[in-house]
């Protein structure tokens, strides 16, 4: 058994609480520390998980000399620059998604890392056995050339919530952007990840539309961001990576997921009702194209313990995070690039 990683969680939250519960149910990570603004978080954090220190401000946290790795799990606008505190305090660091608010800051974060780990969560998705089942036949190459990857989740409008809406989740100047960096992120690195990153994106054509009239109650006050988006990525050699998802949508929920080669294609999804299923369509010269049940699983999927367990393993073990902060860079470049297009009505290079 590896010597506990010694973790500090900035942000008590409701995405901080998963980071703290990780922890704690970890052999592997010891919970030293917890910081938030919030004085009831803070209250939160010492009954639920009863870290050894509990902290105001965040720069307390990355002083406290007991702490080697530190989570960030508050908004986006603030994180760049705890990043690079962090990083420079000389410990590990895991970032909640999206990475950034923009590729300039992921740059900004490699170039601070040195020989410390970081890594993005955006990998959550990637942590469930259909994922990995993916990724392994990806790989074998019985695909052949992939030719298009693709996913579109349309999520229709519920009723009119009663409790206010989180104010940070659809404000460009908090959160980076609206639903693209809150479910895009995820998208993208998991079509990215089971390709095994081999996709090399060069030109993307996209458009967003904020939330339709109807559901703008359905919102935080003078939200500003997309709620949907869709996007057209050329890759190296003529992959297309395609990407529609939405939320309070004037349409019936549904989703697609596949990729296609040239000698076969799988029918999966990021996210699905139980039990999760990988569909194999195989091309044959004689018998045409026939489709066989893969991978089917009623499986766990119970995703939020994975990037800081991964990482903690990675700190130890010196291998590299699910994500890195190099592909969640990938992850943003195609992020700003479909912002850019969105705007100008314009296909826009990689950058």
């Amino acid at each position: 058994m590896m010597e506990p990683v010694r973790v500090g969680v900035i942000g008590c939250g409701v995405i901080g609480t998963s980071h703290m519960r990780a922890a704690t149910e970890s052999p592997d990570i010891e919970l030293v520390a917890a910081a938030d603004l919030i004085d009831s978080n803070r209250e939160k954090a010492r009954e639920q998980f009863s870290p050894k220190r509990v902290y105001t401000d965040g720069a307390d946290l990355i002083a406290d000399d007991e702490v080697e790795l530190v989570v960030l799990a508050f908004p986006t606008a603030y994180r760049g620059s705890v990043g690079l505190d962090v990083l420079g305090a000389g410990k590990h660091l895991l970032t909640e998604k999206p990475v950034a608010m923009n590729a300039d800051e992921v740059r900004a974060l490699i170039a601070a890392r040195g020989d410390l780990q970081a890594a993005c969560c955006s990998s959550r998705y990637r942590f469930t056995r259909g994922a990995a089942v993916a990724t392994d036949f990806i790989a074998s190459g019985a695909l052949g050339d992939l030719r298009t990857v693709r996913h579109r989740n349309l999520g229709a409008a519920g009723k009119r919530p009663t409790t206010p809406r989180p104010e940070w989740r659809l404000k460009k100047h908090l959160n980076g952007g609206g639903y693209l960096v809150n479910w895009g992120c995820y998208d993208l690195d998991y079509l990215l990840g089971i390709t095994g990153w081999s996709l090399k994106p060069l030109t993307v054509f996209a458009q967003t539309w904020t939330v339709p009239e109807p559901y703008v109650s359905h919102i935080a006050p003078g939200s500003d961001a997309e709620t949907h988006y869709t996007a057209m990525i050329r890759c190296e050699g003529g992959t297309i990576l395609s990407i529609e998802r939405s939320e309070f949508t004037a349409a019936e929920g549904d989703q697609a997921w596949g990729i296609v080669g040239s000698k076969g294609s799988l029918g999966l999804a990021m996210t699905a009702s139980k039990p999760g299923r990988i569909v194999y369509a195989k091309a044959d010269t004689d018998d045409g194209t026939s489709a066989t049940t893969l991978w089917e699983e009623d499986e766990d999927r119970s995703i939020h313990a994975g990037p800081l367990t991964d990482l903690a393993a990675a700190v130890r073990g010196g291998g590299a995070p699910k994500t890195s902060l190099e592909q969640a860079l990938v992850v943003q470049q195609i992020t700003d690039a479909v912002y850019r297009s969105a705007e100008t009505g314009e296909a826009v290079a990689i950058q």
